[in-house]
């Protein structure tokens, strides 16, 4: 199935060709059109092309106009104060498009993929091994899922990549431990559920950092033990590779209850760059790009001091020889340039490792990794906030445990259901209450733009009130509800109807998905496409109020409504599906 042209696009072309006929030197210039409530559209390009003409703007506008083709797409074009053009469109265009997208077979509504996809490496989702996952660890992963599919549906290239933190000092003590006491991690893999594996390593590093805390012998046993461990010693690595499974058992727990795919060929952590530390090390050093400071390599920066008023490096190896973060880092641009072949290296990271990530990317542009033909983006996201705007915490003053969370959403979420349910079992209250719940938490870290820290209020998330997924996932079960009660009568495009307001406007909005999904994906912001599902929930609500669907006046217009009906939840389940969230067909 081709793609189909948007309505703004058919538009934008008419007047583009109209402009050009009228002031050739503004042939390829933008009519700067944009959604109206004056009209169906409005354009406000003439005003600077007429500045640049040195004509004047009404008079331009009113040529443009003459020109401007009328009739199967555009109904009217009417100048309007300094030189603006306000225009209204066919009642038939608009059906015609809708219909073209209905009969899309391939299910993608008719949004096109891109001409020229290229391959992005991102980098989200990194929890560490051996430690409990909390609410820091929520946006990575919520915000990576949703670009990966934005990224994906518009036919880029996606190589996703979790750099867990596998990898350091902190090791030597667990495995010095196991090594001690060798059955403490014993039972036959899958076995055991993702909370018992976690109990079991927070049981296990209590014990060892409480000995590493009072035995002066077993501390120096533990520091020897990572030096075995970056030296690759097989023993060592055999009992490391445990805290990994084990770590893994539990990963793969959380992320299913966040309804989240993560293939394990996907988890590449800081041990999959070891070999190559020494190889970025010395070919930094021989480029020049890193000096020797005080023992330790280091890279310095014109504009980076500190306080002060000394430059402040990036450190890539320590002066005892070990390896910092950079050194990881950037030896996992090497892989993702020259192996993996990526145009764009896309990091869902905290904001406050900004500094950073700025300093990183800039020595691998001076080492010639990141070229010209290369992009490097963090997506920085905010801080997680209680309703008291501040970091979100335990009443303890503890980091929440990410599970917690998620299970109070559940459970709120659940009570929603059970209480709005007419013939749903108690094992569907339970599915739903998952589907809803999860799904309110995502869409409230979604809907609010990553580069801003939300607050994470249960009570406004789970409500069927306001800029919420429950309100979204009740339109589309509102809607399923409705063709379900229409039995025989088919939903059918019927392009010869005149159209209601509210009709149009809801037309109008589902023809602008696809812009709304390229614009998401390019821009990596899921909080464009929560904006513009809300809007479409919103705008069916209205529709369905003044427009009765099934007692309509006439049958081809039950067949219409149930048209337009269908098509806004076939739109709703898919802008959802691009954020990770569940569609219920009942609730």
């Amino acid at each position: 199935m081709a793609s189909v042209t948007s309505l703004s696009d058919n538009v934008q072309q008419h007047l583009a060709s109209a402009l050009a006929a009228t002031l050739p030197e503004a042939a390829g210039a933008d009519p700067l059109l944009r959604r109206s409530d004056r009209a169906d559209f409005q354009a406000n390009g003439i005003l600077a092309l007429a500045k640049k003409a040195k004509a004047n703007p009404r008079e331009l506008a009113t040529e443009v106009v003459g020109r401007v083709v009328t009739g199967d797409v555009i109904k009217d074009v009417e100048v309007s104060g300094p030189g603006f053009l306000n225009i209204t469109l066919a009642d038939k265009a608009i059906i015609e498009n809708l219909a073209a997208r209905y009969a899309d077979d391939t299910g993608r509504l008719g949004v096109p993929t891109a001409a020229d996809p290229g391959t992005t490496v991102i980098d989200y989702a990194q929890p560490n091994v051996a430690k409990e996952m909390h609410v820091g660890h929520l946006r990575s992963a919520v915000i990576g899922d949703s670009v990966v599919q934005l990224l994906e549906f518009t036919g880029e290239n996606v190589i996703r990549r979790h750099h867990i933190g596998d990898w350091g000092t902190q090791f030597g003590m667990l495995i010095q431990y196991l090594d001690e006491h060798p059955h403490e991690l014993d039972h036959k893999a899958g076995q055991v559920t993702g909370e018992e594996a976690m109990s079991n390593l927070d049981r296990l590093y209590k014990a060892a950092r409480k000995l590493f805390d009072s035995d002066e012998e077993f501390k120096t046993r533990a520091r020897r033990r990572v030096v075995d461990l970056q030296a690759g010693d097989p023993h060592t690595l055999a009992m490391w590779q445990k805290f990994v499974d084990e770590s893994k058992i539990y990963f793969f727990s959380v992320f299913e209850k966040l309804d989240m795919e993560i293939r394990d060929a996907d988890i590449v952590g800081e041990s999959g760059y070891n070999d190559m530390l020494a190889e970025t090390c010395r070919l930094l050093e021989e480029s020049g790009v890193a000096v020797r400071s005080e023992g330790a390599l280091c890279v310095f920066f014109d504009d980076i001091k500190g306080p002060d008023g000394n430059p402040v490096p990036l450190i890539v190896q320590k002066s005892d020889g070990g390896y910092g973060y950079a050194a990881t880092d950037l030896s996992a641009i090497r892989d993702r340039v020259f192996n993996l072949k990526a145009n764009t290296l896309l990091y869902v990271v905290d904001a406050r490792q900004a500094l950073h990530f700025r300093m990183v990317f800039e020595t691998a542009r001076r080492a010639g990794w990141l070229g010209d033909d290369v992009t490097a983006v963090q997506l920085a996201f905010g801080t997680v906030l209680g309703k008291d705007g501040k970091p979100f915490k335990t009443r303890a003053g503890e980091t929440v445990r990410l599970v917690d969370l998620l299970d109070e959403a559940i459970d709120r979420a659940s009570a929603v259901v059970r209480e709005k349910a007419q013939d749903l079992s108690e094992e569907e209250i339970a599915e739903r209450g998952a589907q809803v719940g999860i799904g309110a938490v995502k869409y409230a870290d979604l809907s609010t733009s990553a580069n801003r820290d939300y607050k994470f209020d249960l009570d406004q998330m789970v409500s069927l009130n306001g800029d919420t997924s429950v309100y979204l996932q009740y339109a589309y079960a509102r809607i399923q509800s409705i063709l379900r009660k229409a039995g025989e009568v088919r939903p059918a495009a019927r392009p010869e109807l005149p159209l209601a307001d509210a009709e149009r406007a809801l037309g109008l909005h589902l023809d602008s998905f696809a812009e709304t999904v390229r614009e998401a994906a390019a821009e990596y912001a899921p909080h464009k496409l929560a904006a513009y599902l809300y809007q479409l929930a919103s705008l069916f609500t209205t529709f369905y109020d003044k427009c009765p669907v099934l007692r309509a006046e006439t049958p081809e217009q039950v067949e219409n409504r149930l048209f337009l009906s269908d098509l806004t939840a076939r739109t709703l389940h898919q802008g959802m599906t691009l954020m990770g969230i569940r569609t219920p067909e009942k609730l």
